[in-house]
């Protein structure tokens, strides 16, 4: 976001987006915000409310210390987790996943979940302050390589506060390790793996709903959009979103168009030669172009099928590529609104 990365944004798959895109265009500014489905009808509800975290039953007993690697190349000592920041949305989801959401004691500003709601932020403009979260006394820190800046992380460690660095998510298939590497970080190895056994059955019991693929799949575009600042960009291979359109029942109108790495300038004739059958938005972004009816009058999506059919998925930006415990409602809203018309 990003996860033009959550986002990815913010410290999640939204802050890649923001980090790729701003590599590539120079401009990006993710906004967070609340969850919606706008396709111009009352979108499918999952499970689970998509703006609560729905924790492991029970409260996990801690088994420190423990010494794990850190995606920098660091080995990092935990000693406690009596007060934990996570410096993303997709980060802090871990946390109260596990069901140590007691012990968070900040959030940042893609971290919009209701349990989350009255934590103090440490972020700015998706940028971490080190001097905010050092006068909370964390005794673990938990950041992704989009994590910055990166005199922050370095002030942060240089105070003595344990840091570990993950890898960023991309895909599902990397939703198992990020649970696994957050629960022994926080020595939690059991409740991780449980929480990773029950994402992967939510996974797959909303892709055992999908109905029999009947010929080609639809083509999902997945657009970034932010209308305040004139950005508007077709994702590709790289953008974080395929993973999710294919476990969907979907193909990536990006990749099918051979879009190449993350994000390309949208356009007229890359609409047209994407030809997709569905848009997939983060919310935020569908609201800074004045919603679906916005959304079409930007060049060339009305003439799409999606655009005349008015097939537009918005997923709120915090959850989106968060690939994390609730990845699965995402993929039942995008499965939900892709395959609305099958019998």
């Amino acid at each position: 976001m990003s996860r033009p990365r959550s986002t990815r944004s913010p410290r999640t798959p939204r802050s890649r987006l923001r980090a790729r895109a701003g590599t590539a265009l120079g401009v990006l500014a993710l906004l967070l915000g609340a969850s919606a489905c706008a396709t111009g009808e009352p979108a499918a509800a999952g499970a689970a409310s998509p703006d609560r975290i729905d924790p492991l039953p029970g409260t996990p007993t801690p088994r420190l210390p423990v010494t794990v690697p850190s995606a920098d190349g660091r080995q990092v000592t935990v000693d406690s987790v009596e007060r934990i920041i996570p410096l993303n949305g997709s980060l802090s989801e871990l946390v109260f996943s596990l069901g140590l959401g007691r012990h968070a004691v900040a959030r940042d500003v893609s971290t919009t979940f209701e349990q989350a709601a009255q934590l103090p932020v440490i972020t700015q403009a998706h940028e971490v302050s080190a001097e905010g979260v050092l006068s909370l006394r964390p005794t673990v820190v938990l950041a992704d390589r989009s994590t910055g800046p990166a005199e922050a992380v370095e002030q942060i460690r240089a105070a003595g506060v344990p840091l570990i660095v993950l890898d960023d998510a991309k895909k599902l298939d990397d939703v198992g390790a990020r649970i696994d590497q957050v629960a022994a970080a926080l020595g939690v190895p059991e409740a991780g793996e449980e929480l990773k056994s029950r994402t992967a059955r939510q996974i797959s019991e909303v892709q055992a709903q999908l109905p029999p693929a009947a010929g080609a799949r639809p083509k999902v575009a997945f657009l970034y959009l932010r209308g305040s600042a004139s950005v508007f960009l077709l994702g590709g291979p790289d953008s974080g979103a395929p993973s999710l359109i294919e476990a969907a029942g979907g193909e990536d109108a990006g990749t099918a168009a051979k879009v190449s790495g993350d994000f390309t300038p949208l356009t007229s004739e890359a609409l047209v030669k994407a030809a997709p059958d569905a848009i997939l938005v983060m919310s935020k972004g569908l609201e800074s172009v004045g919603g679906v009816d916005g959304l079409l009058a930007l060049p060339g999506v009305a003439q799409t099928p999606a655009g005349l059919d008015r097939r537009i998925i918005a997923v709120d930006d915090g959850r989106l590529l968060s690939y994390g415990p609730r990845t699965p409602q995402v993929l039942h809203e995008i499965a939900t609104q892709l395959h609305r018309d099958a019998k």
